[in-house]
């Protein structure tokens, strides 16, 4: 496994794209899309991991319009300072960085076998609505906020869709969780998997607050076995 610098444009300027690669010389592709806490240790780790199933990860940089390489502390000082920089961010111009970081993640040469979304939290949101509104080949979405409020836009995903929710979320309420098990169970190609005992933010395991170890074990097993199906890196 090896790590790469990439720069991506788009028409109101540039952001980076780091890359994870696999130790294969080619694999599918993931966008990997980021919590308020931007691109710290814990997404680093996430995206490590990714890449040593086999997939080509990047993960762009969405704050760089306001505070460029954003990462924070994931005390409470830290979600402070995160949440103040979320409330400047303009989620379509987000997803826009999103959709261009895919376009650019399947023009790469180590990319082959198709290239999908997965996001946790504000990411979770935006992997949703990248399904939605454009074509990633597969879509993870862990706990995010707007999902309930976007469930009618999933009779416009056309790939495989994986949701995680806490059942214990504060801010993501078991009642509007619901939302979401009644259109997946309409939806072929949709799943998924509520953790009850576990609350937002669970899988993070740098965020002592939110970390649910359990929960989080039991999700990455789901997750993985999904990307196996959906996505499967060489043999």
């Amino acid at each position: 496994m090896s790590q790469r610098a990439q720069r991506v444009t788009v028409p109101d300027g540039e952001f980076d794209l780091p890359l994870w690669l696999p130790s294969a010389p080619t694999g599918p592709g993931l966008v990997l899309i980021q919590e308020i806490y931007g691109l710290d240790g814990y997404l680093k780790s996430v995206a490590s991991e990714l890449a040593s199933l086999g997939y080509v990860v990047a993960v762009p940089d969405l704050f760089w319009r306001d505070v460029p390489n954003w990462s924070s502390g994931h005390d409470e000082r830290g979600l402070a300072a995160s949440m103040d920089v979320v409330s400047r961010f303009d989620q379509k111009l987000g997803l826009s960085d999103v959709l261009a970081s895919l376009q650019h993640l399947r023009g790469l040469p180590e990319v082959e076998g198709g290239a999908g979304v997965f996001g946790f939290c504000l990411g979770g949101s935006l992997a949703f609505e990248a399904a939605a509104k454009s074509d990633p080949d597969v879509a993870v979405s862990f706990y995010g906020s707007s999902v309930p409020d976007e469930i009618g836009l999933l009779p416009k995903v056309t790939c495989p869709v994986q949701f995680h929710f806490g059942g214990q979320d504060p801010h993501i309420p078991r009642p509007r969780i619901q939302l979401v098990v009644n259109a997946v169970a309409g939806h072929p190609g949709a799943e998924i998997h509520i953790q009850e005992q576990a609350g937002h933010a669970f899988h993070n395991h740098v965020a002592p607050m939110f970390h649910n170890a359990e929960a989080a074990a039991v999700a990455w097993r789901l997750t993985t076995g999904f990307l196996a199906r959906t996505l499967p890196t060489p043999a």
